[in-house]
């Protein structure tokens, strides 16, 4: 298959799909393994550091660490039970084979500064031929290396980082890349680890003992991790699967939440929606703290309360407000857009960029995202503290003051502000929860105005929001285009979920903008967003009309609808932002927004069948 960019085709058949690949991580970066058994993206030492293997986003100059049989094969990839463990195996007429693929979670306390990633391949049955190839390609393909082997351990150097190889094979050099060649009879095994180095962290082999010791410790992390769930539902497997990913996309230095661990996967093959997702959006990570809050995970919730207070985040005072919409991993506010012109794109699909412009954008409905979490953290985690309450009262005093301005609105949009009802409503929730807070803990806060400002936000919506052409609520005030975030006007309890109001415009988005179970954002050619080309159902959209659904008490539509969703899952229960048309998964992956929402969708299903 071929695709079409800005300099000519591109041949598609150099990609593997998005959703061929499983994520591994130790919860400061992570890498993307294909089915096929090689890495094609590996981020150094953290999530939005410059890529070390970047072929998903251009096949020849991107780098990749291969690894794979040598002759013809089928593949299966899945995680190990309960874990963030990844193996990938191959099945072959002489034999069959696996890899492990894993990156031990570190001990603050001991070595906070080595990242290994470890790949063991072991004989299972037969007799195997292997190949790998360790192709590095740093800071986005665009920084040249020097490269040094010596026996079983090969050193990559460029000038910003160094990287370690060693191996139980022999290596071989050709110049910029390192190859083995290898078989394995049934019971053997090889292992590799790659390990950032530098002065305080130096080369370290990885002998057979020392890998399977580093597989059990890990295997033990996730494990005794996901125990402290709570969730007993239906769907304990998807549901499990999603809290573990959400897991591996925090940065525990920081207890920074990102979006999603990739840059510029596209939402369109051959198009130009392609964004850099490895930031700290404060409505996806106030979502995630939602999500875990119900799981029972009060560690992850508390870690990010503390990235909001240390790092400042809710005492800002930038041209938008106290709020941005994304922060750096580290808190930093400045994210510049850039281009990688050298990179062709996944499919073809340029540009390639690295950083957010939308950081500028004034975007209120972040305000009920995250006084939403911290008034469910303070209910189910631990009371807040004086000065977290302070920081609330600052946000709410500031959002009486402007949430009448028009923004960009939760989907981000490039051709100018509107009056989104979406963010009124968030603005309405932002009030309602502090309210509700000072009420309960009597704490201080001027309650006459807050209560003003929130009663007058809930009769505009229900007066200007409501479209009579459409009898429907609608995406902007005054006009008559539906929008998805909406769905969430019961959820935020705005609205009852059998208000009649509320069941009419359930009905005209189910017309609309819902194909099967999937759902459309909204219609771009009905409300113009500033860029071209179209995109796929937006899968958090997918989760929140299942649990409008089930609140509406239309039960059994519910759960098909949740179950066809779960069918969109690729082979390890992971889900990109969006499925075309054909099902295939589009945009940045994993995506943390779908997974929560898959999370809530589930608790809410298994709350209404009992």
């Amino acid at each position: 298959m071929e695709f079409e960019n800005g300099s000519g085709r591109v041949d598609g058949s150099r990609y593997l799909p998005i959703s061929e690949h499983g994520l591994i991580g130790d919860l400061r970066t992570a890498a993307l393994v294909g089915t096929n058994g090689t890495i094609d993206w590996y981020c150094c030492p953290r999530f939005d550091a410059p890529s070390v293997f970047a072929s998903i986003l251009d096949a020849d100059k991107g780098g990749s660490f291969e690894l794979a049989v040598d002759l013809p094969t089928r593949t299966r990839q899945f995680y190990f039970p309960d874990t963030n463990v990844l193996i990938t195996r191959f099945y072959a007429a002489d034999g069959v084979a696996e890899i492990q693929d894993f990156m031990p979670v570190v001990d603050e306390s001991r070595e906070a500064s080595r990242h290994r990633l470890i790949r063991r391949v072991i004989g299972v049955r037969g007799s195997l031929p292997f190949r790998a190839r360790i192709a590095p390609r740093f800071g986005y393909g665009a920084e040249a290396h020097t490269v040094r082997t010596q026996g079983h351990e090969a050193i990559f150097e460029c000038r910003s980082i160094s990287l370690a190889l060693t191996s139980t094979a022999p290596l071989e050099c050709d110049g910029t890349d390192v190859w083995s060649h290898f078989k394995l009879l049934e019971g053997e095994s090889v292992v590799f680890a790659l390990d950032q180095i530098g002065d305080e962290v130096r080369p370290r082999g990885c002998p057979h003992a020392e890998a399977e010791e580093q597989f059990e410790a890990t295997v033990r992390f996730w494990r005794q991790w996901l125990s402290r769930s709570r969730y007993r539902g239906r769907w304990r497997e998807m549901v499990h699967r999603s809290a573990l990913l959400l897991k591996l996309l925090t940065y525990v230095p920081t207890g920074a939440i990102v979006a999603a661990p990739t840059t510029s996967l596209p939402e369109q093959a051959g198009g130009e929606r392609n964004w850099d997702y490895r930031y700290v959006w404060i409505r996806d990570a106030a979502f995630c703290v939602y999500a875990m809050l119900r799981l029972g995970f009060t560690t992850e919730a508390e870690a990010f309360m503390g990235f909001l207070s240390e790092r400042g985040i809710m005492r800002g005072t930038g041209p938008t407000g106290p709020l941005q919409i994304m922060y750096g991993i580290d808190g930093r506010s400045d994210l510049p857009e850039s281009e990688l012109l050298h990179l062709e794109g996944h499919l073809g699909s340029a540009p390639v960029r690295v950083g957010n412009a939308a950081t500028k954008q004034l975007q209120l409905d972040i305000y009920g995202a995250l006084i939403d979490s911290i008034y469910l953290y303070d209910k189910w985690g631990r009371p807040i503290s004086s000065a977290h309450w302070d920081e609330v009262g600052v946000l709410v005093d500031w959002l009486c003051d402007n949430w009448d301005q028009p923004d960009e609105g939760i989907w981000e949009i490039r051709d100018g502000r509107r009056n989104f009802v979406y963010s009124r409503l968030m603005c309405w929730v932002a009030i309602e929860r502090a309210i509700r807070m000072a009420n309960r803990r009597g704490l201080p806060a001027d309650l006459p105005r807050w209560q003003q400002s929130r009663d007058t936000i809930y009769r505009q919506i229900m007066r200007e929001g409501w479209s009579v052409n459409r009898g429907a609520f609608v995406q902007g005030l005054g006009d008559d285009v539906l929008d998805a975030s909406l769905l969430m006007m019961p959820m935020a309890k705005f609205i009852s979920p059998t208000d009649p109001k509320w069941l009419a415009t359930l009905d005209a988005l189910t017309t609309d903008l819902v194909s099967d179970s999937l759902v459309f954002r909204y219609d771009p050619e009905a409300s113009p967003d500033g860029l071209r080309g179209a995109e796929g159902t937006f899968s958090i959209c997918s989760f929140w009309y299942v649990e409008a659904l089930a609140r509406a008490g239309r039960v059994e539509e519910a759960r098909l609808a949740f179950e066809k969703m779960l069918t969109y899952a690729n082979h390890l229960g992971l889900y990109a932002e969006e499925i075309g048309r054909t099902g295939e998964q589009l945009g940045n992956f994993p995506q943390a927004f779908t997974h929560l929402s898959l999370i809530s969708a589930a608790f809410n299903l298994d709350r209404v069948l009992g």
